[in-house]
């Protein structure tokens, strides 16, 4: 159970990846009934260190020593730094995975995990923008620039800015359920989870775009997941014709109608796999799926899981 997390901080440390860890991980929020982690912000080269905010800087007692006892080690990005990190922060990297400890990368903090050779037959993510230098850096690993999060055993890998805050609450709900995921996203005013297209155990999430006449066709899309649709029958709802549709579709959510409605009916489907004791049968009929077979196949497809083997892992992580 994961009890004890450390971030981890090099000089040049970008504040908002430092402080979501924070506001996730070193709040007290006991009075809510919520997990309390032991929290320490570590610095890896001096106690005082900039960030990449000018004029800021950050202080902590704590140095590499304390990684020794954290079950949860969080690199946020530090400016453009990509090579020459602290030997002994590598070491430490290394130590912490081989005890059985968990690492996570928040945007280019993913270097340093392949400077401490944890990348290596990995898949991982990262910010679209560092994609082919990672690539090129660390040829041994599978990069990713298409999705948010990367959970692969020990190592999670998360892309720039808020997806950090994804990663972070895929762990939380990993270790303690949707429930308290769900609450700590909600006192951080945050969806409970966003799909990045990743085969992730993630939550719903809101149906958003930047065109509002989409916008009410993903918002209608949502509301009727057992529904047979068609392109022609969507575009004729926008007031579109159907190549427009699909190309304004795909310019506004970056996938395709398909796409979108399957990974819709997947997430549905793990909530009430997760959150009620009907049968897989009934469950893919409300989620838009036929049958169980169906259901199964598009699991097997997206998540690498069937439908009751996510349920047997997840009911028991509520249950216990």
């Amino acid at each position: 159970m994961l009890k004890n997390v450390a971030a981890v901080l090099l000089d040049g440390v970008h504040p908002f990846e430092l402080g979501v860890v924070c506001e996730v991980f070193g709040l007290d929020r006991g009075d809510a009934g919520l997990p309390v982690y032991d929290f320490a912000v570590v610095s890896a080269e001096s106690p005082s260190l900039t960030t990449h905010v000018p004029g800021m800087t950050v202080s902590t007692p704590y140095g590499l020593e304390r990684l020794a006892e954290a079950d949860l080690i969080a690199i946020p990005s530090a400016g453009r730094r990509f090579d020459s990190y602290p030997p002994d922060l590598l070491d430490a990297l290394r130590e912490a995975v081989d005890r059985g400890a968990r690492v996570l990368s928040l945007c280019a903090g993913v270097f340093v995990l392949g400077a401490a050779g944890l990348l290596d037959g990995r898949r991982c993510a990262v910010h679209w923008r560092y994609a082919r230098q990672l690539a090129r850096q660390f040829p041994r690993t599978r990069v990713d620039q298409d999705v948010l999060y990367v959970d692969e055993g020990p190592v999670i890998t998360s892309a720039g800015t808020a997806a950090g805050i994804d990663a972070c609450l895929h762990i939380v709900r990993t270790e303690h359920g949707a429930e308290v995921a769900n609450t700590i996203a909600r006192r951080m005013v945050v969806p409970p989870h966003r799909d990045g297209g990743q085969a992730q155990y993630v939550e719903r999430p809101l149906p958003t775009t930047r065109c509002d006449t989409v916008g009410e066709v993903l918002a209608w899309m949502e509301r009727h997941l057992a529904d047979p649709v068609t392109v022609e029958e969507l575009a004729a709802r926008a007031l579109m014709s159907p190549r427009t549709f699909a190309r304004r579709f795909l310019q506004e959510t970056g996938t395709t109608p398909y796409r979108w409605l399957l990974r819709q009916r997947v997430l549905f489907a793990q909530e009430l796999l997760e959150g009620t004791d009907e049968t897989v049968d009934a469950i893919a009929g409300r989620a838009g799926f036929g049958n169980a077979a169906a259901m199964r196949h598009q699991f097997m497809k997206v998540l690498g899981t069937t439908p009751n083997a996510f349920r047997r892992t997840f009911r028991v992580r509520l249950a216990g």
